[in-house]
């Protein structure tokens, strides 16, 4: 049933080019130490790639202006599991990706 309750579509190629210039002047302006991809469309935004969360999860990547990426799941994914046991351990790897992340930048 993964996948079965989206109300929404995912944004298309163009879309996602047509977003990117004001995610890009956003972080020129704000120069983040580390940004979080919240899910694959995040992550292909940032990087320019198609990436599948299972391979780049939980490690660090670095973008072209030397930013950290850490890409985790879309919290939307966590909503539509439906076993509870599966739905709880997603949860606690979400948050354990947010602290790890967290820690990186602390660690400098």
């Amino acid at each position: 049933m993964r996948g079965k309750r989206r109300l929404h579509k995912r944004p298309n190629n163009y879309e996602i080019e047509r977003c990117k210039i004001w995610l890009d002047d956003e972080r020129k302006l704000i120069k983040p130490a580390a940004v979080i991809a919240l899910g694959v469309t995040a992550a292909r935004s940032l990087t320019g790639k198609t990436l599948t969360i299972a391979k780049v999860r939980g490690k660090p990547l670095t973008l072209a202006d030397g930013t950290k990426l850490f890409v985790t799941v879309h919290p939307s994914a966590l909503l539509r599991i439906e076993d509870e046991t599966d739905k709880h351990a997603a949860y606690r790897a979400f948050v354990a990706d947010l602290k790890s992340a967290a820690a990186e930048v602390a660690a400098g």
